[in-house]
């Protein structure tokens, strides 16, 4: 499984302007509402992203942050992506606000497959020619292209 096919135009959100951590993790889920078949489904992948978030922030330095979690509420794999406008605070590890927001959420029944994806995110983003990259886009497909591209060079899924 590669992260291009976790996004589509409904998943990617460019040039996002938020005031907040909670508003941007609130937006990220609501991105996946055509993915799932109900407001409560939703709900709890909200709530399970919020608890996550609880334990550990997930802004994990170099200006990104990759809010996740596993629950019992989905089948498969479900990723939104943000850049945002303006730079945010997420409480990151090296105190830097983010622009580059990756949200994942999987089954708690594939866990092996849940590491794998935070891994090749955590991969791909380590790439400072990558993360430029994005941050130069400004549309949907020019986000998705480079995610798309980027994965051809490196994985072969």
């Amino acid at each position: 499984m590669n992260l291009f096919s976790l996004l589509d135009q409904t998943t990617v959100l460019p040039s996002f302007a938020v005031g907040s951590k909670k508003e941007l993790i609130n937006a990220l889920v609501d991105a996946l509402e055509e993915k799932v078949e109900s407001k409560e489904q939703l709900e709890e992948i909200r709530q399970a992203v919020f608890e996550r978030e609880k334990i550990m922030s997930t802004g994990v330095g170099k200006g990104l942050a990759i809010p996740h979690a596993k629950t019992s509420s989905v089948d498969d794999n479900l990723a939104a992506f943000a850049l945002l406008e303006e730079p945010l605070d997420f409480d990151s590890i090296d105190d830097e606000p983010v622009r580059l927001v990756f949200l994942l959420v999987g089954p708690e029944s594939n866990n092996s497959q849940h590491i794998k994806l935070l891994s090749r995110i955590s991969r791909l983003m380590n790439s400072g020619s990558f993360r430029e990259t994005i941050l130069n886009c400004s549309s949907t497909d020019e986000i998705l292209n480079a995610f798309q591209g980027e994965e051809e060079k490196y994985f072969v899924s």
